[in-house]
């Protein structure tokens, strides 16, 4: 049973975010996310719902047309097709994403 630490090799990337799969389950996804401050905003639109927690630092996104401000400890649920956006984010901020793919149908 592999086990690990959120906190344990976190430098964030001189750019951007860094992703890294801690766990990839059927139709779940979990992962760390490493963010820096020099972040370029993009929206993202996603198929699948997600999760998503601020372990560490301070954020603000643009959810569905509307700014949110989240500070460690906070989370969010984004359903599946909600566009969103880091607008700016605190260096060194570590986020914990759970993604919920639809499931796969599997054909007879």
């Amino acid at each position: 049973m592999p086990t690990g630490n959120l906190f344990a090799n976190a430098a964030p990337p001189q750019n951007g975010e860094c992703f890294e799969t801690l766990l990839s389950h059927k139709n779940l996804v979990v992962e760390r996310i490493l963010s820096s401050s020099a972040i370029t905003p993009c929206e993202y639109i996603q198929a699948q719902d997600e999760w998503v927690a601020l372990l560490q630092g301070e954020a603000v996104l643009r959810v569905a047309g509307e700014s949110v401000a989240l500070k460690s400890g906070d989370y969010l649920f984004l359903p599946a097709g909600t566009p969103h956006t880091v607008e700016r984010v605190s260096e060194g901020a570590i986020w914990l994403a759970v993604h919920l793919h639809p499931e796969q149908i599997t054909p007879a």
